[in-house]
């Protein structure tokens, strides 16, 4: 066997062997790694054989790794995260705006901020492929640290000295009320006035639910106790029933998302609480370069989606 074929031939391996450390199941594993179970299991066993060492525990419930595995997968990845990075060096070397770029989104900002950005970069870069990622933040950044993600869209401030990052823009939040609300009359509210009153807020692990108790905190308001809303549009389902009050992010209500006409929205007055939102890579990152122009593209949304200038 040449050099070549055999370096191939490890880095799959260690591939299926993250992919189990990771899955802790030979049959989720293999379909994460497209092939069949029996393939997997015995190239684990032949990478066993050369390292001379135990890399799985097998029993009948659960899939587990030695101590020496989990370290060996670790290691693994650093070394299938660099191999990667020499691929798409070369390959943006040829073409720097061709490839595969693996961004991650968290869910209070996906899916309102996609129909924005997608369309500009699939006119401002036709050949690049990106594929996508909604989780929350914390899971997100660890995919980030890990190598499974190139760049994170996510809110600021975080703090990671191995982590480079670009501002793309700042989103108001509005309040969101019921229709028959005695604020929902009011053009604009400012956020002191929402002293001693209660607002649905998402469960734990959302930023937006850090974000809206920032505010809650600053304008001495509090979270409605016995509801914590596991998503953004259950949350938007509950104050339109009438149930409470919340904070909405502004692309979040404007179109393309379609009004809801049991809900009303009134803007801040004066400075109005926000949310920054940046692109994080890590400075390792070969495409780090590359990262800061698709930021400029993604920055690039229109102002009214931004503040819901138009909203009611």
């Amino acid at each position: 066997m040449d050099l070549r074929n055999w370096i191939d031939m490890n880095l799959r391996d260690l591939r299926y062997l993250v992919a189990l450390a990771d899955l802790r199941h030979f049959g989720r594993a293999a379909e994460a790694c497209f092939v069949s179970q029996p393939t997997l299991s015995t190239q684990l066993k032949k990478l066993e054989e050369e390292l001379d060492v135990a890399l799985i525990e097998r029993t009948s419930r659960q899939v587990m790794l030695t101590d020496v595995g989990r370290e060996i997968a670790e290691r693994a990845r650093v070394a299938l995260r660099e191999a990667d990075q020499i691929r798409e060096l070369a390959r943006r070397t040829r073409d720097p705006e061709a490839g595969t770029v693996r961004l991650g989104v968290f869910p209070t900002l996906g899916p309102y901020l996609l129909p924005h950005v997608v369309p500009r970069v699939r006119e401002r870069f036709p050949k690049l492929t990106l594929l996508l990622t909604e989780e929350k933040t914390e899971e997100l950044l660890r995919q980030l640290r890990d190598g499974r993600l190139d760049a994170a869209l996510l809110a600021l401030p975080i703090e990671d000295s191995q982590l480079a990052h670009v501002d793309l823009f700042e989103e108001e939040f509005l309040l969101a009320l019921p229709h028959q609300h005695p604020l929902a009359k009011r053009k604009r509210i400012a956020a002191d006035e929402l002293a001693d009153k209660e607002l649905l807020l998402l469960e734990d692990g959302h930023c937006l639910r850090d974000q809206a108790l920032a505010v809650c905190q600053m304008a001495g308001a509090a979270e409605t106790r016995g509801f914590r809303a596991t998503s953004l549009e259950t949350l938007r389902q509950m104050v339109a029933a009438g149930v409470g009050i919340t904070l909405l992010p502004a692309l979040s209500v404007a179109p393309p998302v379609p009004a809801n006409r049991h809900l009303h929205l009134v803007r801040f007055s004066g400075d109005a609480p926000h949310r920054r939102i940046g692109l994080f890579w890590r400075k390792s990152s070969v495409l780090g370069p590359f990262l800061k122009e698709l930021a400029t593209v993604l920055a690039a949304v229109p102002a009214d989606a931004l503040s819901a200038r138009n909203a009611t």
